[in-house]
Order: C-alpha cells, then structure tokens, then sequence
C-alpha cells in the first residue's frame, strides 16, 4: 500500500501506548506484521518506570515511525507536536519524518475530533510539506474537505477511539470510500479507531478500507501477541475477501447444487 511516499508492505499500523510492559510492545507489534507503527509524539513517554526507553524496543531499520498529535485540542498545538515529531525522527534518521498522522480532539470524554481545527491544521500542515493523515469522524462530508485540504489519506473512525466497539457506521464509511476513491481508486483511506477484536479488522477490509490503525484492541487484551497474530490473519482474510468479491444478499435461498439433470422422484407405489 502507498500512502503519501511511502510504500507498506503490510495494511495493518500499530500503536505503541497502553502496553504493561516494553517487551509486550515490542513482542505484539512483531506478531501483528505491521511495518508502520505510530508514536503519540505530546503523550508517549519516552522511559518508562523502570528508566526503559522505547525507543530501544523499536526496530527502527524495520519500522517507519508515524508520529501522531494525539492529545491535542487546537490546531496550533497539533501543529507544534507534528513539526517536533519531524524534528525527533530526522535525528534519527528514520523515513518517518516527513509525515504525521494528524488528530485534533473536540471533546475529551468522547474523544471524537474537531472538525473545523482538524481542516484548519490539515491545510497548514500540508503546505509546509508534510503527509498528512487525518483522523476524523465517520461523517463523508468532513472526509472529503480534508481531502481538499490536502490529506495525503483520510483515516475515519468506526467507533470512539479505544471503545473496542467495532464498526458501528459501516454505510457512512462506505460513503467516504466511494466519495474519496471517485476520481482517484488508488486514494488511501484507513479505518481508524473503535477497534476491539479481529472481525472488526475484516470488516472493515471487506468493505473496501485499505488499512486499519489500531492500538487499544491489542495492548488491552488479555493476550496481546496472540492478539496482534489474530489481528494479522483478519486484516489478509478481510482484504482477500473485498478483492474477491462477495455475493449478494439474498431474500430467499438460492439452490447451490445444478437443477439440470437432476433424477426425477415418484411416491412410492404411484404409477404417475
């Protein structure tokens, strides 16, 4: 998948908060395939209590960091948290720098993003050369003027961030997709957010999303590598699927064995 300049070989992105420990980061983002893994640059701690970095839990030559300004409620303030995670990573030297997955919060018990800030960042952000991933509501209408900010890919929410409540707007989504992708099919859009186990990853492949982003589902559960394995089987079932191509829906049955040539049966007994 390309998104902005950058090529990914696997359509899963993995967060790294909310883990118990840096080994259990380390061994689940390695389990779920993910070669994109995002970083919340105001809100993650770079040491833990134990005076661990996370950094040193991270394979930098085989992940591209994706900064991300979760925790910010204005556009200048996620403005100034994308700019230091470019800063952070062109240190270290990781391809990562040029982009940023954009979030700018509109309420904090819902988590849902603002609008208005979230276009007015997008549109700042995108001029000063940056690829930009916009986290924003199911609504198609915010979808496609981030799109016309310059979004490099639009990442609408099935669901509140960390609420593990799956998809609960798939008609909206499937808008966005058909909205985003009219005049340009290759267009990315990643599901992102509401996440809680591995169907909810095939679904949302299934209808047509190029990549999922998630975090909560699999550093809360009560396995998270086998989680993350979990996770990545259902992301390559759900794309195999939308490629494929469902059947449709049907009101009634619909025989699966031919009718032609079938033996005809007679009651028992009956000369007819």
């Amino acid at each position: 998948m390309v998104v902005g300049g950058h090529t990914l070989a696997s359509r899963l992105i993995v967060g790294t908060g909310r883990y118990d420990t840096m080994e259990q980061m380390r061994d689940s983002l390695d389990a779920s395939g993910c070669d994109c893994v995002t970083v919340a640059v105001r809100r993650e701690r770079l040491y833990d209590r134990g005076g661990k970095n996370i950094l040193d839990f991270i394979d930098l030559d085989r992940y591209t960091l994706l900064p991300n300004t979760a925790g910010c409620y204005t556009a200048a303030d996620a403005i100034r948290a994308a700019r230091l995670g470019r800063e952070i990573l062109k240190t270290l030297g990781n391809p990562g720098a040029d982009w940023v997955k954009l979030e700018v919060l509109g309420d904090s018990k819902t988590l849902l993003p603002d609008p208005a800030e979230t276009v007015t960042a997008c549109r700042e952000l995108a001029a000063d050369g940056f690829q930009v991933l916009c986290y924003t509501s199911d609504c198609p209408v915010t979808a496609q003027r981030l799109k016309q900010a310059g979004a490099a890919s639009v990442m609408p929410a099935g669901s509140p961030i960390g609420s593990g409540q799956g998809l609960l707007n798939p008609n909206n989504l499937r808008i966005i997709l058909e909205y985003l992708k009219e005049d340009d099919p290759d267009y990315p859009v990643i599901i992102d957010a509401g996440v809680g186990t591995a169907s909810d990853v095939s679904q949302a492949f299934e209808i047509g999303g190029d990549a999922v982003l998630l975090n909560t589902a699999i550093a809360h559960a009560r396995d998270p590598v086998q989680m993350a394995k979990a996770m990545k089987h259902a992301a390559i079932a759900g794309r195999h699927a939308f490629r494929a191509g469902r059947i449709p829906k049907r009101l009634y049955g619909t025989a699966s064995s031919p009718t032609e040539g079938v033996i005809s049966t007679r009651p028992y007994g009956s000369n007819a």
